[in-house]
């Protein structure tokens, strides 16, 4: 569905002495991030000059640029042209992108927080995990730590808050759960978040070409499998793609 602005959005604002932002929202809502990663591919594929770097948030798409070639003023002209062109909250996502079906163990010892998660969401745990692993994610931002990405929208019962009190530690490759949302962690950290499933993905790969191995825009699926389907998957992993598989979306 088409979000219809208000008179505050999108909304042009400075970052620093070198950057512009440019908000679709003040939330994250399908339709704003689908504008600020379109928005941010236009910029790209257009290597406007000047423009140094570009990143998007989960509802906003960053502009850092070389003041020495490009004024405050000649951006903002160009930026605020380029938003009059089309309804960005319903553009065409940006070519390349890909969707991962990844192997995951949902609850149990090695996801101990599915069962909070599911009751929050007014759920059975059979209930959960079968809207869970049904529902195709949008990688929406990547973000916090090295290749991590931020996954989404899930249904609307899953906007359930974040725990109270930090969970100490959390693996590499623990898919968790909150508002609406889940995080893929690319390595081990405390987390307010609740872990609903494990996966042998790994996010961050230092050692390859691309470190980074999924891009905003990219879908993921959450398949389940069993502990011991996970624990071959794990002996067998020398890629670090944890047994996913990949294709191209079509636009």
């Amino acid at each position: 569905m088409t979000q219809v602005p208000d008179h505050k959005f999108p909304r042009v604002r400075t970052v620093g002495y070198d950057g512009l932002l440019v908000s679709f929202g003040d939330t994250m809502e399908e339709s704003s991030n689908r504008a600020a990663l379109a928005f941010r591919d236009l910029i790209d594929s257009e290597n406007w000059e000047g423009v140094l770097e570009t990143s998007a948030t989960l509802a906003s798409a960053y502009i850092r640029f070389d003041t020495k070639r490009l004024s405050h003023a000649d951006l903002d002209a160009r930026v605020r042209g380029a938003l009059g062109h089309q309804d960005w909250y319903s553009a065409p996502m940006p070519m390349g992108r890909r969707f991962w079906r990844v192997p995951t163990v949902y609850g149990g010892e090695l996801a101990p927080q599915l069962g909070d998660a599911a009751n929050a969401a007014g759920l059975s745990v059979e209930e959960a995990i079968r809207r869970l692993s049904e529902t195709r994610v949008r990688v929406l931002t990547i973000g916090f730590a090295p290749g991590q990405p931020y996954l989404g929208p899930l249904r609307p019962e899953f906007n359930i808050p974040r725990l109270q009190d930090l969970t100490p530690m959390v693996p590499e490759g623990a898919l968790v759960l909150a508002i609406s949302q889940f995080v893929l962690f690319s390595g081990p950290t405390p987390t307010g978040w609740r872990h609903v499933g494990q996966t042998a993905f790994r996010c961050f790969r230092p050692e390859a070409e691309h470190s980074f191995a999924l891009r905003p825009g990219d879908e993921m699926q959450f398949v389940p499998i069993s502990r011991d389907a996970l624990e071959d998957i794990r002996a067998n992993n020398a890629d670090g793609t944890g047994g996913a598989t990949c294709q191209e979306i079509k636009q």
